[in-house]
């Protein structure tokens, strides 16, 4: 490919399915991109929302590497507010044991539901990211201070890195904290409306080597739904307009047919809502879907698209990620 394309998977669940069938459909994918060539396929984290299942992101990772060969398989991201340190370190040190150099590890700082499903998530403030991101280092690399109470822990598995960290971003508040850490960098612009050019600059000039990383890589996230023609790509893009705008109305359902968006009569809200987001998504042809990728990873100076996917229809899922690795082969 041009240009390094990769996965995220929300498992996303339409009408007329059942979460445990989402949940499965997360394997044909990612085969299909292990097949196709696409770099890699990352998990999400979200809670409360009946229409994605991805709400344990490690559980999926270890289900899709075990049925691919190649495709590096990861988290985007563990929210760690949800999460203590310690166990975000043994777990995906165990996920790299079981699957040498395929497993990445992406971090980020919101916590990806309300706040009463988070206070039941027992999550921590989003201000103490900092210092839970430093204890996650410390647990890994063993550099606690002497007479820190944590010290002394035996991080297990004994003998197993961690895998590549990327810290996720939707403001470019965590760039420079990812180049001084010497990570990656991934980049949420299929929902944030914030031009990802500034923190993708400040990533790479704040950019440390690491063992880890020895040169930055930023990863830019698009939201793309590709058919063989712009009618029928727009005709389908219904779904992902209509649900994200009952969603933003206080309406929590699954993923809606295309059929349903035609004929619902939207409110001026609801439009708003629709008109303001819409500009994010990337729909169309191949040929036209692949131009907007390559224009908006080079205006971002990104080194990977990483492409979500929302379409009522697994096969049409699928379908959309074929064309577009067509498209840029």
């Amino acid at each position: 490919m041009t240009i390094p394309l990769s996965i995220l998977d929300l498992a996303p669940v339409p009408e007329g399915t059942s979460s445990p069938q989402a949940l499965q459909n997360i394997v044909s994918l990612a085969r299909l991109g292990d097949r196709l060539g696409y770099a890699r396929v990352w998990y999400a984290e979200h809670h409360g929302m009946p229409s994605i299942a991805s709400s344990s992101p490690e559980v999926l990772i270890a289900t899709a590497a075990a049925a691919t060969e190649r495709i590096h398989v990861g988290s985007g991201g563990v929210m760690l507010p949800n999460h203590v340190p310690l166990r975000v370190v043994e777990t995906y040190r165990t996920l790299n044991g079981l699957h040498p150099g395929r497993i990445d590890l992406g971090i980020g700082r919101a916590g990806g539901s309300d706040g009463r499903t988070l206070s039941a998530l027992r999550s921590t403030d989003g201000n103490y990211f900092p210092q839970e991101l430093a204890e996650m280092f410390a647990f890994d690399q063993e550099t606690f201070p002497a007479g820190h109470p944590f010290a002394p822990i035996r991080v297990v598995p004994e003998g197993v890195d961690l895998p590549p960290v990327f810290l996720l971003g939707s403001s470019g508040a965590s760039a420079a904290a990812a180049g001084e850490l010497g990570v990656g960098y991934s980049f949420a612009a299929h929902f944030s409306a914030t031009d990802p050019a500034p923190a993708i600059a400040a990533y790479r000039a704040a950019f440390q080597p690491s063992a880890q990383f020895d040169r930055p890589h930023a990863i830019l996230a698009v939201s793309a739904l590709v058919a063989p023609t712009e009618e029928e790509a727009k005709f389908l893009s219904g779904s992902q307009a209509l649900s994200w705008a009952l969603f933003h109305s206080g309406e929590l359902r699954k993923l809606v047919p295309p059929e349903t968006a035609a004929a619902h009569d939207y409110t001026p809200q609801q439009r708003s809502i629709i008109d303001k987001q819409g500009r994010l998504w990337i729909v169309g042809d191949p040929q036209q879907v692949r131009a907007s990728i390559e224009a908006q990873a080079t205006a971002a100076g990104a080194d990977e698209v990483m492409v979500t996917t929302t379409v009522w229809g697994h096969e049409l899922r699928l379908r959309s990620y074929e064309l577009l690795a067509d498209a840029f082969h």
